[in-house]
C-alpha cells in the first residue's frame, strides 16, 4: 500500500465508493461481511470512536492526560510490557491508529466490533467481557528507551534525554524476565476481568507487530469511610501511599508529573514519565517479625498509618522529634525518614501482586507493582537512592523488577494514541 493511499485511508471522509475501491470489493464484486462497511472501516483504524455518556462506570479515553494517571486508583490492575516487531514508523504510527477506536470502545465498556455473525470465523473480540460495564477502565500507554534505539523506526532524534533505563539502586536483584520493553498497557479497572480483557484484545489486535515481553496483574483493595476511599494497605498490612499528592487537583498534579512545555521533547508536552519496579515482599520474614519492629521499619504506626509519636495518618512527619533518651522517635533508618530527607515528590500507583510460590525457596511470590508517575524520572531516583543500604526495609524486600516509560500526553479528538511523537513539529 503507497503513502497515498494509507492517507486515503486513515481520512475520516472516506467515501463509499472509494472504501469498495480500496478493498476490491467495487466491480469484483467482493463482499464486505457481515459486519457492513462500517466493520471494515474499524479494521483500518478510520472511524473515529466517541466517548459515550451513557456507559455505566465510565472513564473518558480522550483528554488533556491520559486516564489511568489522576484517575482516582481503581481495584486491579493489569500491566504489560511489549516487545515491537514492526520495522518502520510508518507501521508503529499505524499500530497505535488501529488501537485507538478499540480503546474507546472497551473503556465505554463495549465490545471491539459488536457480535458477530459469521461463525466460520474467529470473533473479532474474545468475549469475556460480555454482560460487564466499563468498570471504570483506564487505559495508559507509554514507550521505553529500547524503542528509540531501533534504526529502522529512526526515532532515535525524538528520544528525551530523561528516558533511559534506569540506574542500578542498592539491593536490586533484577530479573530480566520483568525489566524494559519498547511499549507498556497499563490496563486499570474495578473488575479484574476487564483490565485483563482490555489487554489481551489490544495485544491480538496486534498479532505479529507486538509481542508480550512481560505483565503483572495487581490489586487493591480500600476501607471505605462514608463514601470516601481510604489509603489501601500492602501486603504488610501497612497503609500505602499516605502522603499522595491530590490527582484531582491540577496544581499538585502539574507540580509532580505533567511536564510543561520546553522541559523535555515537545511530544512529551502534557505527558509524564512512569516508573514501574516489581518488589518482592518476603511475607514469611516479616510475619515472623514483632509488631515493635514492623513500625519502627516504616516509621508508621501500622493500624491508624499516624508517623511514629502521632496520632493521625496525615499528620505531619516530625524528624527532629526525639524521646526521654535522646534518640529519633522516628529511627534513623526507617523508610519513612529516608524518603522525607530526599525532599522528592512523586505521584504513587501502586498494587499488591501473588503471583503463585517462589521455586527456588517454595515461599510466596508475592509483593507490590510500584508505579509512579513524575515530570522527571530524577525525582524517583533520588527518593530510591536516599534509602541506600540504610533502610530497615530491604530486610524485608528484593527488587526484582525495573523499567521507565514515557507516556503520551492524552489524545484529542480526531488524534491518535501517540500521535504527538508523530508529528513533524
Amino acid at each position: 500500500m503507497t503513502d497515498r493511499t494509507e492517507e486515503k485511508f486513515y481520512d475520516k471522509k472516506i467515501s463509499r465508493r472509494q472504501m469498495l475501491k480500496y478493498t476490491g470489493a467495487g466491480a469484483a464484486g467482493v463482499a464486505i461481511g457481515a459486519s457492513g462497511l462500517g466493520g471494515v472501516l474499524k479494521v483500518f483504524g478510520m472511524v473515529e470512536e466517541e466517548d459515550n455518556p451513557r456507559s455505566k462506570n465510565k472513564i473518558n479515553f480522550y483528554g488533556k492526560h491520559q486516564s489511568g494517571i489522576a484517575t482516582e486508583c481503581q481495584s486491579y490492575v493489569y500491566f504489560a510490557s511489549l516487545n515491537v516487531l514492526v520495522n518502520s514508523q510508518q507501521e508503529l504510527m499505524d499500530l497505535f491508529k488501529m488501537w485507538t477506536p478499540i480503546a474507546v470502545r472497551m473503556m465505554n465498556g463495549e465490545q471491539i466490533d459488536g457480535q458477530t455473525s459469521n461463525m466460520l470465523i474467529p470473533a473479532q473480540d474474545t468475549g469475556e467481557s460480555v454482560g460487564l460495564d466499563a468498570s471504570n477502565l483506564t487505559l495508559t500507554f507509554g514507550v521505553g528507551p529500547s524503542l528509540f534505539e531501533r534504526e529502522s523506526l529512526s526515532l532515535a532524534s525524538k528520544k528525551p534525554a530523561e528516558l533511559k533505563d534506569l540506574p542500578h539502586f542498592p539491593k536490586d536483584q533484577l530479573d530480566p524476565a520483568y525489566t524494559g520493553g519498547d511499549i507498556c498497557i497499563q490496563a486499570c479497572a474495578d473488575d479484574p476481568q476487564v483490565a485483563f480483557h482490555a489487554v489481551r484484545n489490544l495485544v491480538r489486535a496486534a498479532s505479529g507487530k507486538v509481542s508480550l515481553k512481560w505483565t503483572q496483574a495487581g490489586f487493591n483493595s480500600y476501607p471505605m469511610k462514608g463514601k470516601k476511599k481510604e489509603t489501601p494497605r500492602n501486603l504488610f498490612a501497612f497503609k500505602d501511599g499516605s502522603v499522595n499528592p491530590n490527582g484531582s487537583k491540577e496544581a499538585e498534579m502539574n507540580e509532580v508529573a505533567w511536564i510543561d512545555a520546553g522541559q523535555s521533547k515537545g511530544w512529551m508536552t502534557n505527558g509524564t514519565y512512569m516508573a514501574v519496579r516489581r518488589v518482592q515482599m518476603h511475607l514469611e520474614t516479616w510475619d515472623r517479625t514483632a509488631l515493635q519492629e514492623q513500625e519502627a521499619t516504616f516509621g508508621r504506626h501500622r493500624d491508624t498509618g499516624a508517623p511514629i509519636g502521632k496520632e493521625k495518618e496525615m499528620d505531619e512527619v516530625d524528624l527532629d522529634e526525639k524521646d526521654s533518651n535522646g534518640e529519633y522517635v522516628i529511627s534513623e533508618a526507617s523508610h519513612v525518614r529516608l524518603a522525607k530527607k530526599s525532599k522528592q515528590k512523586i505521584y504513587r500507583r501502586s498494587f499488591s501482586y501473588s503471583s503463585g510460590v517462589m521455586d527456588s525457596t517454595g515461599t510466596f511470590d508475592a509483593g507490590l507493582l510500584f508505579i509512579s508517575f513524575q515530570k522527571d524520572p530524577k525525582q524517583f531516583i533520588a527518593i530510591q537512592n536516599s534509602f541506600g543500604r540504610e533502610d530497615k526495609l530491604n530486610e524485608y524486600i528484593t527488587h526484582r523488577g525495573s523499567a521507565l516509560f514515557a507516556c503520551f500526553p492524552g489524545v484529542q479528538k480526531g488524534g491518535f494514541i501517540g500521535d504527538s511523537l508523530f508529528s513533524i513539529i
